[in-house]
């Protein structure tokens, strides 16, 4: 199946408004390409991921072949979008997914058409792409599937961002009606209820199993690897336990020398290194000094869909 690379938003501090533009929530969750007839469902990596979704490729049959949507995979849960659902989702062998499909539902958001009747539609512009998207959802019935809200007035776009956070919707995703999808390219803005980036875990503070802090690495291109950035705030009982199934301790080959300690204020607790593989989004602020988020980051959650490859350098806060 031939999936493009996803088409990408930068960071905006304000909302931007003019001719031609629209607005969208910017929701929590798994961005997601599917492909009908048949079900095919893929990570933003290409990665097949139906065996996680029983319940979306049970519904995909349902629409007509030849599709290849753009999207969001989102938990609905108590009222508001559940990230951790999707972890748990994430790690899930086949019998567990479908347990957990009957148990936590995942949906479907559908942003994009890329594909309609097998014929590419990408260069077309997203008024266009959004008129046929509208097309097909008008014959769509199951609650597992949803079309994105969209509107092109600034102040009900303020509402949403203001009104809808307290149900785990980040912000605003802003596109020009009148682009192609571009595929790899930030051509869309997004402006977020906070400026959160991602790093990558090199070490904890106190031990693998019992991880009290995270030491957050960066890769960087002028010396080509992976040096330290910062470190988080102390993770809470919850963190700690969800973070220790998900690193591992690091052999010899670790970037960072194994007697190393790190020193944010009076803290000088030794570290322990693990595998640099996890990456995390974290809330950092303003300030910077040699190199490094001066301060301790706000940790907020890992995240296991994005790639390596896909963390920012040095201190950015987007690749």
């Amino acid at each position: 199946m031939d999936v493009p690379e996803p088409m990408l938003a930068r960071t905006v501090t304000t909302l931007p408004v003019g001719e031609g533009l629209l607005y969208e929530p910017k929701w929590d969750g798994f961005r997601t390409f599917v492909a009908t007839g048949p079900a095919r469902i893929f990570s933003k990596s290409h990665r097949p991921v139906n065996r996680q979704w029983p319940e979306l490729v049970k519904v995909l049959e349902s629409l007509p072949g030849g599709l290849l949507l753009d999207g969001e995979v989102v938990c609905w849960l108590d009222g508001g979008l559940n990230f951790d659902a999707l972890l748990r989702r994430n790690v899930a062998g086949r019998d567990r997914a479908r347990a957990l499909a009957r148990a936590e539902p995942a949906h479907f958001v559908a942003f994009d058409l890329l594909r309609m009747d097998g014929h590419d539609l990408s260069r077309r512009s997203l008024a266009y792409r959004r008129a046929r998207l509208e097309e097909v959802f008008d014959a769509v019935t199951d609650p597992h599937l949803d079309l994105v809200w969209q509107t092109d007035d600034p102040a009900t776009a303020r509402e949403w961002f203001e009104g809808l956070r307290g149900v785990g919707i980040e912000g605003l995703v802003i596109k020009d009606s009148r682009r192609a999808y571009s595929p790899g390219r930030r051509r869309w803005d997004k402006l977020k209820s906070r400026l959160t980036t991602e790093a990558i875990v090199g070490g904890v503070v106190g031990s693998v199993h019992m991880p009290r802090a995270l030491l957050l690495g960066r890769w960087k291109p002028e010396v080509d690897k992976l040096v330290l950035v910062g470190r988080t705030t102390d993770l809470d009982g919850h963190q700690q336990a969800v973070i220790a199934d998900l690193v591992h301790k690091a052999g010899s080959d670790h970037p960072w020398p194994p007697t190393y300690t790190p020193t944010w204020g009076a803290d000088r607790a030794p570290y322990s290194r693990v595998r640099p593989e996890l990456v995390v989004e974290v809330e950092p602020d303003v300030a910077v000094s040699h190199g490094r988020w001066r301060h301790p980051v706000k940790y907020i959650r890992p995240r296991p869909d994005v790639q390596l490859g896909e963390v920012p350098t040095g201190l950015d806060l987007e690749r």
